[in-house]
């Protein structure tokens, strides 16, 4: 029988729950760019056979890949609607992947806008004022959807150091080590809305406290975020994010967009957002720094 936790609903967690491990993640990505058979994800992911069936059969059935059968012996697989409308979170990936480290792979691609036919950059803003988004001006507050989901507790330990560096040619391959596991993507997401203690993140996370300790390390080692004590004996910290953790926030916003449209329950959001520089209802828009224009999928090109 499955353990489960009541914890606050979220729209974050329902997406994390849903394509928020690691292997998920980059068979997204690989899909997204071009490579659709088996063989050729087995060489760009770095996964097992297991591992790659396994995640290719989960994401089929939340319908974020479709299967084509038309070479019996050689299937293809290709995006969704739900999936495609990932794009936004992937470049929010690279962005943050970009600024703080060198990925041969991500930095030698130039992105194609071809509206405005100019080489761009992807930047999160408002939709109302245009600003770019810092997590310090959104305030999030209950939507028509608060209240509780259950979630499943789960023991699957994070891939080791090795296990993780073998991940093919990854675009963002120092965010999926990182947030390629849904208890320390968790964490970031929960430091967001104001969260700091150990007993804090506890309480909303269905995890195991030797988990929770490892993912907090973990975070601190990675510089997103910092120790602060707050009681001298015994000795208790709190957990505040860096700017390189504060910088993940349009990934995570990107996630929160997608889990209210696909993973929602019927009751509505679980949580909205106010703009405090333009006193607005907050709408993230990802767009082209050259021309200003919202980005889809079908616009954008890509030159190695």
């Amino acid at each position: 029988m499955k353990n489960t936790l009541s914890t606050k609903a979220s729209s974050i967690n329902r997406a994390l729950d849903e394509i928020g491990d690691k292997w998920c993640i980059l068979i997204i990505q690989e899909v997204l760019w071009g490579i659709n058979t088996f063989t050729q994800m087995l060489s760009a992911t770095g996964a097992s056979r297991g591992v790659l069936t396994d995640r290719l059969n989960w994401l089929q059935s939340v319908d974020c890949l479709r299967k084509n059968e038309t070479n019996p012996s050689r299937p293809t697989y290709h995006m969704t609607k739900k999936s495609i409308e990932l794009y936004h979170n992937g470049l929010m990936a690279m962005h943050w992947e970009r600024k703080y480290f060198s990925t041969p792979e991500l930095d030698s691609i130039e992105l194609i806008h071809n509206r405005c036919g100019k080489a761009f950059w992807p930047i999160m803003q408002c939709n109302c004022c245009n600003q770019s988004l810092h997590c310090q001006d959104v305030v999030f507050i209950p939507g028509p959807g608060a209240g509780k989901d259950q979630r499943v507790t789960k023991n699957r330990r994070r891939s080791s150091s090795s296990q993780s560096d073998d991940l093919g040619k990854t675009l963002y391959r120092n965010l999926i080590n990182l947030l390629g596991d849904r208890w320390t993507a968790n964490l970031v997401a929960l430091a967001f809305h104001g969260l700091k203690r150990f007993d804090d993140f506890h309480k909303e996370l269905p995890v195991a406290t030797n988990i929770l300790a490892d993912r907090l390390k973990l975070l601190v080692n990675e510089g997103v975020f910092c120790q602060k004590p707050y009681h001298q004996s015994p000795l208790r910290y709190e957990y505040h994010l860096t700017d390189k953790g504060q910088d993940l926030f349009p990934y995570f916003i990107t996630l929160l967009d997608w889990g209210d449209k696909w993973c929602q329950t019927g009751k509505g959001e679980p949580m909205l957002m106010h703009h405090r520089p333009c006193e607005q209802s907050f709408k993230a828009q990802v767009r082209c720094d050259q021309c200003g224009e919202t980005l889809v999928a079908t616009e954008v090109h890509f030159n190695l």
